[in-house]
């Protein structure tokens, strides 16, 4: 039963923490390198993060500053970046690769608000799904005989309180986003 337990709340776990991964690469007013943790660039024919061939640096609020280790690999960085989902225009020097962020628009900021409440949606599905599964691993204990109807309903209600407690989670995460994006 605890084994049943613990392993359905580090599944949540996991879940929790993607989400705030998928929250790091979402684009806010303001300029982050992590915003590029979902870039892969195509280095000699390999798809490697972009972290792996460049520094990423945000020098000024509004200011992203790539420096390629191989200068070669600019044009291939340049062309990772304009065919990412985040609409930036980087230009280089021929030594740096720089991105101004420009300020999102109202509508800009709404839409991607939209998003984040969609990704969250699907954490709560997901947390969601993982409760059904302990329950229905429990169901499967109790049949065989491991377990006494009592501890079945002691370990569903221990699961609810932890699907509860992550979706909270989850609901706090999207909150502190939310007020990220929306600030001007």
């Amino acid at each position: 039963m605890n084994k049943v337990i613990a392993s359905n709340e580090e599944r949540m776990k996991k879940t929790t923490a993607s989400l705030r991964d998928d929250f790091a690469a979402v684009r806010t007013g303001r300029a982050s390198a992590s915003l590029f943790d979902k870039i892969r660039v195509d280095y000699y024919g390999e798809k490697t993060p972009l972290a792996q061939v460049a520094n990423v640096s945000v020098p000024e609020a509004r200011l992203i500053v790539i420096q390629p280790w191989d200068r070669a690999m600019i044009s291939e960085i340049e062309k990772a970046i304009r065919s990412s989902e985040l609409s930036f225009n980087p230009s280089n020097d021929g030594k740096v690769i720089r991105i101004a962020v420009p300020p999102l628009t109202e509508e800009r900021r709404k839409d991607i608000a939209k998003h984040a409440k969609a990704m969250t949606e699907q954490s709560r599905v997901a947390i969601r799904n993982i409760r059904r599964d302990g329950n229905d691993e429990l169901k499967k204990l109790l049949k065989d005989g491991d377990l006494t109807e009592d501890e079945e309903a002691r370990a569903a209600e221990e699961l609810q309180k932890l699907t509860d407690f992550y979706i909270k989670e989850i609901n706090r995460t999207l909150e502190e986003k939310e007020k990220e994006i929306m600030e001007v």
